[in-house]
Parts: C-alpha cells; sequence; structure tokens
C-alpha cells in the first residue's frame, strides 16, 4: 500500500512570493556550476538549502540558514496540511502544442527497494546518496519533492486538481522556458479521495532515486534507533510529486554519454574494435544523428572532434550480451551501449561505471558538441529516448537500467514550497481527520 498524507508547507512569505521566480532553484543534479554560482549571490535563494555552497560542514550551514529563515519569517509553515497541486505547461523543440504535466504534491512513507512499493528503474551512485542523507538529517526538510507516477487512466483525480488550479498560490517561468504554477488543496474530503487513489498503487520513481534512497537509508536508521517505532513518525515519510502516468503530457527525453580521460584513447582504434560487433555509417553532419538513428534498434551517434558515425549493434551479437538481466534489460538500448561500448571498447568494467569519473551525463545536444570542440571530452555517445512502456517492463522486472537512463522532461524545481519531517511541524492537527 502507498500511503500518502498531505503537508504543512513551509513558503516564502507573502512579500517575498511577489519575487518567487529569483527564489527557485534547479534540482541539485542538473544545477551546473555556472547556475550554482549566480544563484548563490542571492541570500536567499533555495540553492542554499538544496546544495549548500562548501564542501565541508555545507549541511551544518544549511541548518543553520533554515533557522534563520524561520526565525525571521523569511520562509513560514502553512497553518492548514493540503495536497499542493502542480502543473508545468511546457512546449517541446520542432512543435508549437502546449502540453501540461498535471500533478500533486505529498508525503508519501520512504518505503525500501523490498517493499515493492516504490519502484526504481535507475542505479544510485552512493556519494550523491550519502550527500543526501546528511542534509536530510541536519535540516530535517525535503527541499524538493522527488517525481513518482501513478496510475489513473480514467482521469478521476484530474477535475478536483483543475478546480484548484482557479485560484493559484504561484506562478512564474523556470530556467527552462516552463510555466510553474502551484495551489492547494486543504478540503479533507478531497484529500480523501487522493490518499484513496494511491493507496492500492505501487508507484514508479520517475525521477530522484538519489532524494528518495537518502529518505528510505534515513527512514531505516532512525527505526534501529527507535525501539517505540509505530511507522507514523516523521522521518517515515518523503516528500514526492506523483503524476498520473497515463497521460500523454508525460515526456522522457535522452541522456547522452560523454567520455573523457581515457588513456591511449584513438578514435582509429576504437573504430577497428567497434567492427566485430557494429555496422559503423560515416555521417557528414553530426546535426543529423538523431533522425538517423531515430526508431532504430540498438543504434547511436558517435561523435568525435572532427568526424561523426552512426554505429548499430549486429542483431546476431545481442546473445554475446553476458550480463546477468532479463531480456526486458538486456534488449534496452542502453544496456548494449554500456556493455558492448563502454565495457567492451573503453575496458569500464560494468560494476565500476556508476562510479567512473571517466562517464559524463549530458541532455543536451548542443552542449555535447560544444565540450568535444573545446576538448573537454573525448567523444560523445548520442542516445535516443526510451519509452513508458519500456520502464514499466524493467520496474516490473525488480532489476534497474543503467544509470541516468531516464530524463523525464520537465524537471520540478526547488523552492516553491518545503516539507518538514521535524515532528511537531509534521503532525496534522487534532481537528482534521481523513
Amino acid at each position: 500500500m502507498a500511503e500518502i498524507k498531505p503537508i504543512k508547507a513551509w513558503r516564502y512569505n507573502a512579500e517575498l512570493q511577489k519575487e518567487i521566480e529569483n527564489l527557485t532553484s534547479p534540482l541539485f543534479d542538473v544545477v551546473s556550476p555556472k547556475q550554482r554560482e549566480t544563484l548563490y549571490k542571492n541570500p536567499l535563494n533555495s540553492i542554499h538549502l538544496s546544495v549548500p555552497k562548501g564542501e565541508e560542514e555545507s549541511a551544518d550551514m544549511a541548518a543553520d540558514r533554515l533557522a534563520k529563515w524561520k526565525k525571521e519569517g523569511i520562509i513560514m509553515q502553512d497553518p492548514l496540511p493540503g495536497i499542493y497541486v502542480y502543473y508545468q505547461y511546457f512546449t517541446l523543440p520542432g512543435s508549437t502544442r502546449e502540453h501540461v504535466r498535471k500533478g500533486f504534491i505529498a508525503f508519501i512513507k520512504a518505503y525500501d527497494w523490498d517493499d515493492n512499493v516504490i519502484l526504481r528503474h535507475e542505479n544510485t551512485i552512493p556519494k550523491s546518496v550519502n550527500d543526501r542523507i546528511e542534509l536530510l538529517d541536519k535540516t530535517q526538510l525535503n527541499v524538493s519533492a522527488t517525481h513518482g507516477l501513478y496510475s489513473d487512466p480514467d482521469f478521476k483525480l484530474e477535475p478536483y486538481m483543475d478546480e484548484s488550479m482557479e485560484m493559484p498560490l504561484g506562478e512564474l517561468e523556470d530556467y527552462q522556458g516552463v510555466r510553474e504554477v502551484v495551489s492547494v488543496i486543504h478540503d479533507a474530503k478531497v484529500i480523501k479521495k487522493f490518499i484513496d487513489k494511491i493507496g492500492p498503487q505501487k508507484i514508479i520513481l520517475a525521477d530522484g532515486h538519489h532524494r528518495y534512497e537518502g529518505s528510505m537509508l534515513y527512514r531505516r536508521r532512525m527505526m534501529e534507533q527507535n525501539p517505540n517505532h509505530t511507522g507514523q513518525e516523521s522521518y517515515n515519510y518523503h516528500m514526492m510529486y506523483l503524476t498520473n502516468s497515463d497521460s500523454d503530457d508525460l515526456r522522457i527525453l535522452p541522456t547522452h554519454r560523454l567520455i573523457k580521460d581515457i588513456p591511449d584513447f584513438s578514435e582509429e582504434k576504437i573504430l577497428k574494435q567497434l567492427e566485430e560487433n557494429f555496422i559503423i555509417k560515416t555521417l557528414e553532419n553530426p546535426e543529423d544523428v538523431h533522425e538517423i538513428i531515430l526508431g532504430k534498434k540498438w543504434a547511436f551517434g558517435l561523435l568525435f572532434k572532427e568526424n561523426t558515425y552512426k554505429i548499430r549493434l549486429k542483431p546476431e551479437k545481442i546473445s554475446e550480451l553476458k550480463w546477468n538481466f532479463p531480456d526486458e534489460v538486456k534488449h534496452l538500448d542502453l544496456t548494449v551501449l554500456h556493455y558492448f561500448f563502454i565495457e567492451k571498447i573503453l575496458g569500464i568494467k560494468g560494476k565500476e561505471q556508476r562510479s567512473s569519473e571517466s562517464i559524463q551525463f549530458e541532455r543536451n545536444f548542443t552542449a555535447c558538441i560544444r565540450k568535444l570542440m573545446k576538448d573537454e571530452v573525448q567523444c560523445a555517445l548520442i542516445t535516443k529516448e526510451i519509452s513508458m512502456e519500456q520502464v514499466n517492463e524493467v520496474c516490473k522486472t525488480g532489476y534497474t537500467m543503467p544509470q541516468k537512463s531516464t530524463y523525464f522532461y520537465p524537471k520540478t524545481i526547488c523552492g516553491f514550497l518545503f516539507g518538514s519531517i521535524q515532528e511537531d511541524e509534521f503532525e496534522l492537527p487534532s481537528y482534521f481527520r481523513l
């Protein structure tokens, strides 16, 4: 059972809400160093809580800043618990159609993976998880919501969310060019409908694996320390943005792989090694890669500084993939890429790939080209997006995809609201009955 609860959110005060666009920030795993430095200049920007500056004692600094903001009324806790409705309006390159991803933010129990309630499809990087645990421990605050998917093919919850959106709490255009709007539902009877809809379901974790795992491991630690654990303590819960997987406005974009610092790296040598398992085609223009690999199974773009190639695994070679995965995982484009290229050609073993500093991830194709031209990377591997059906199939197996397999677009932002797991700030008032 996927247990959710309403939130008594902390939000910037009414005066600061007028400049909310200057107070929000990208999520910790997508904010660039350049963006960070710009955002750090505003002493009230939410980045000081989500990605505190400084290598040492940064979590302590975030906790001190949070206490100061609370004391000075920079952020204030809403007096009533609620479900916070969150809509994101966006367009995609090459299209004029406006999409709107509709969802809501609530607390959800931070179930262990083995509970089979929250289903993951990606692996995590241990250092990033540990950073999130430390920050959560020091601040007792969920600074940004992770992204989970529920199923509602009849769109039963949507009318309640649409009605709430008639009186928004805040609106802005974010760094992605996305229009972000937040509202709130306080009606306990309506909130109960959300709780009942989510209750019987398994939730697919779309984005925020590190933050969720941080909450999960923190919950586990606190359970071990509490001999009177009931399961209802504040540390059991995690803030999540839940959207409908049956919606046509759910978009997954590809994340490309950038390779650097490989010893004795040679384009000629790599092309020679590729001949055994791949069909290789030289391309005149790197900008054509997307169209050429689109719809072709196990096909990728391989970009060097001067030359561009389409590489495609020879179909008969798939049986030689030795990783012990079910076919739903083995047959994914990215599994093929990570096995036949990153392990077999570059020599980075599968178990080492999660922590390898030779592999970088980049969603923006133009940024891939720019880094190649500046000699910041040795080559770029251009990938295709995966489908929601593939995500569902992998989640059902209990296995995971290679890291950074999906980029659910648009990303949520940090700063609209915060969810406290401090016990006296978490507890619902006695008069609020669901």
